[in-house]
């Protein structure tokens, strides 16, 4: 079977889905490659043709599909379009997010031949605080470009749309999770819970003097939660946490420090792998 165009699809704050993307589509070795990038605004409605691979990368948050990228998925559709569903987690756990996001696109006309859960950088993560720090790192992207090797070779094998078999995204294989630190997570989440301890709703300045209101957080913050000229701000009430304007913040005067990335840092040091199913 022959695929005329790779459609790249990606939510992605902190980079970490579209560096796993990219590599994906480079194993394939298209020619014809399409980006949609729902980051940072929706798109207007589209349809994705039957002849075309569509490639769709999302960041996992708490356990589901950021819901600002399901949301941004919305418009687009496909015609019984190949699609490889990919979501990339913090270390944790991704949960049910890989079936989430199959029973989304399979509503929205997509036919689900590859699937596979890759391991980014937490959005909490901090030099004090690392988790899966530097993720994914040069062994992550050759995985990806290998499980793109795959995709292609599995797509040219089929005859036809009726021979490009799907696949059951509840059978990949799940990475090990040693017991014992899960469960100190587990209580410790509890305990904070119980204990009332207020949250942070918004990442902020901890020292407003480093801010030289360059503008760069405005620019990478997905929801338009901080505004130019008042940077040292941001609305709680849009605010993702997707810590975006963290990440990007070239004096590094932006902080999100949550109890949960003491927890995230200490319970989940293990080092997760990648896991695909074709």
């Amino acid at each position: 079977m022959i695929i005329t165009e790779a459609h790249l699809i990606y939510f992605s704050p902190t980079h970490t889905s579209k560096q796993v993307g990219e590599a994906i589509v480079h194993g394939t070795g298209a020619t014809n490659v399409l980006t949609t990038d729902l980051t940072l605004k929706p798109v207007e409605e589209m349809e994705l043709p039957t002849s075309a691979l569509a490639i769709v990368v999302v960041p996992v948050y708490g356990g589901h599909v950021a819901p600002l990228a399901m949301e941004r998925l919305e418009n687009i559709r496909g015609t019984d379009t190949p699609v490889a569903l990919v979501v990339v987690y913090g270390n944790r756990a991704y949960e049910n997010a890989l079936t989430e996001l199959d029973a989304f696109v399979l509503l929205n006309g997509f036919k689900v031949i590859a699937g596979a859960t890759f391991i980014g950088e937490h959005s909490y993560s901090s030099t004090k605080y690392p988790i899966a720090a530097g993720r994914p790192d040069t062994h992550d992207l050759e995985l990806a470009r290998e499980f793109g090797k795959k995709l292609r070779i599995k797509v040219e094998a089929a005859s036809c749309l009726e021979t490009l078999y799907p696949v059951n995204l509840r059978s990949i294989p799940r990475p090990q999770q040693p017991f014992f630190p899960l469960f100190r997570f587990l209580r410790r989440v509890i305990k904070l819970r119980k204990s009332g301890v207020p949250l942070p709703r918004t990442p902020w300045l901890d020292d407003e003097s480093l801010c030289t209101h360059c503008g760069v957080c405005v620019r990478h913050c997905p929801v338009g939660a901080i505004v130019k000229g008042d940077e040292v701000h941001t609305d709680a009430e849009k605010c993702i946490k997707c810590c975006a304007c963290v990440k990007s913040c070239t004096q590094q005067a932006r902080v999100y420090d949550t109890p949960f990335a003491v927890l995230l840092s200490q319970c989940f040091t293990r080092q997760k792998e990648p896991k695909t199913i074709l």
